[in-house]
């Protein structure tokens, strides 16, 4: 079960010294308080609400993609990876961005170029490792299906830019309904 709601002020009972956390949910919480109130443990994540990217967002990236893809005379993977590379989202632990080191070679820059299950952006940083080999610095990035809203609107319009500039007229870019959803769910503009 998923509630989207706020935080109250929190309660210390003085007696026992333990913190209550009051949680105001927005939706009816009734049932599910029903179905869970005798539990002795529950698990709970909270966090920052952000409003997640629609499915009709990840399909039109998809489809303008694929335009690119074939204007660059490159595969979809290797059109995605640069999108994200240019207008992508560092995957960050502990406050930092986390990097990774691989051959410096053209088979793995190109395995790296049309990998799904990650995503990697190259650097400048190359350094020979103990073994004699060269090694390339990669920062990784998150995969777009983890995007919010503001995230994919950035990616996208970054996309929408990229197919200008590759010669894919306005009219195979979007329809006007598409324009208009694009305009009033992610301020995207075209």
């Amino acid at each position: 079960m998923k509630f989207t709601g706020r935080l109250k002020e929190p309660i210390i009972d003085y007696v026992t010294g333990r913190l209550y956390v009051v949680f105001e949910p927005f939706e009816d919480f009734r049932q599910a308080y029903e179905e869970l109130k005798g539990c002795e443990k529950l698990s709970f994540e909270i966090k920052k609400y952000r409003r997640k990217r629609s499915l009709d967002a990840n399909a039109y990236y998809w489809v303008l993609c694929t335009k690119l893809a074939k204007a660059m005379e490159v595969s979809n993977q290797e059109a995605h990876n640069q999108m994200l590379r240019r207008y992508g989202q560092p995957e960050i632990f502990g406050g930092k961005a986390a990097y990774t080191t691989i051959p410096d070679t053209e088979s793995a820059e190109k395995k790296v170029n049309n990998a799904m299950d990650y995503h990697l952006q190259p650097t400048s940083q190359v350094r020979e490792g103990l073994d004699g080999v060269m090694y390339r610095t990669y920062k990784l990035l998150r995969g777009s299906h983890t995007y919010n809203s503001e995230e994919m609107a950035r990616l996208i319009t970054g996309l929408i830019s990229e197919c200008k500039d590759a010669g894919i007229s306005d009219a195979e870019i979007a329809t006007p309904d598409e324009k208009r959803i694009l305009k009033e769910k992610y301020g995207v503009e075209l």
